[in-house]
């Protein structure tokens, strides 16, 4: 039986296979998370840095009430943001996200990056970022990693979330974590793709019960749109798509690059969470699970390894850079 799900350490399942909700335009992203529960997606990852929750929570409800599916059919992962690390407003604020997606409850809370900001009002400045206001100044604050797994066990302990989990962690602070952990530390999402495969700290997760779910799979592809700071390093590599492992995998099952890359990850029990506004892209995203690799593929794919890391506070955060993956 094809695996279409993982087990989190909490006891629930998730699907393996998701849709990311990473640069989907608020305008947009109603229609196009209903569209994608149309398609068959049942797992959707937001966060407060992407800006749309409260429409990607109206896209669900809307297809709720329309029969296409129920609340405990659908999976939502969503992240509080650094600015809201501690204790004190760590859980105001994932009472909001969690009012803003209106489906009574979160299936997965991650802390989005271990490094904590100043607090910044969301009522008086919406979108915080990176930055204060002057756009360039990084402004650190000193709040523990501790204290916000304290408050984000809070929120398994009210309700607003059913697991909890990391986002951007590396295996030093996992290992902190499960020493004092009291619910368990479900997930961790990591950027994963050919030219960062990290598998010492995947085989770390894993043997631990902590599902590992692979973001930006497509490499520098996910990058290339943004501003010049973050695709710097994407546009000096090729894409992944023209790699010859990968497109030779692809010609021998009859799949897109696309399709090669995501098994690649799922097949080794890492969950996917690849996002598209194309209709027939999302139906290929979504099937990747009907077709197996052979073992020397994945060792060719992985073989593509350069440790090239993409979303990089420490490289496109030139003036105040934050070093958190040295």
């Amino acid at each position: 039986m094809v695996q279409q799900t993982v087990k989190l350490a909490s006891g629930y399942e998730m699907p393996i296979v998701g849709f990311g909700l990473w640069k989907v335009p608020k305008e947009t992203a109603a229609d196009t998370v209903y569209n994608a529960i149309k398609a068959g997606y049942r797992l959707f990852d937001g966060a407060y840095d992407y800006q749309n929750e409260k429409e990607a929570g109206e896209g669900i409800r809307r297809a709720i009430s329309e029969g296409l599916v129920k609340r405990n059919d659908i999976f939502v992962t969503t992240k509080l943001w650094n600015n809201y690390h501690s204790r004190e407003h760590a859980v105001p604020m994932a009472k909001a996200q969690n009012e803003a997606w209106g489906l009574g409850y979160i299936d997965l809370f991650l802390i989005h990056f271990p490094c904590a900001l100043e607090y910044v009002d969301p009522e008086k400045k919406r979108y915080p970022g990176w930055w204060v206001e002057d756009g360039k100044t990084v402004k650190p604050a000193k709040v523990p990693i501790r204290e916000t797994w304290s408050a984000m066990e809070a929120l398994v302990d009210t309700g607003i979330a059913r697991s909890i989990g990391v986002s951007n962690f590396q295996a030093q602070l996992l290992y902190d974590v499960l020493t004092y952990a009291k619910h368990p530390l479900s997930s961790l999402q990591i950027e994963h793709h050919p030219y960062l495969v990290q598998p010492s700290l995947i085989r770390m997760a894993q043997e631990h019960d902590i599902v590992v779910t692979a973001y930006s799979s497509f490499g520098p592809q996910s990058f290339l749109e943004l501003p010049p700071a973050f695709r710097e390093r994407a546009g000096e590599v090729a894409l992944l798509f023209d790699a010859e492992p990968i497109k030779r995998a692809a010609d021998k099952h009859k799949v897109t690059p696309a399709q090669v890359l995501l098994r690649w990850a799922t097949q080794r029990n890492i969950s996917v969470i690849p996002k598209s506004n194309n209709p027939a892209r999302l139906a290929q995203n979504l099937d990747v699970l009907s077709f197996d690799l052979y073992q020397e593929e994945i060792d060719a794919i992985s073989a593509l390894d350069r440790g090239l890391r993409f979303n990089d506070p420490g490289h496109y955060l030139p003036e105040h850079p934050l070093f958190i993956f040295a």
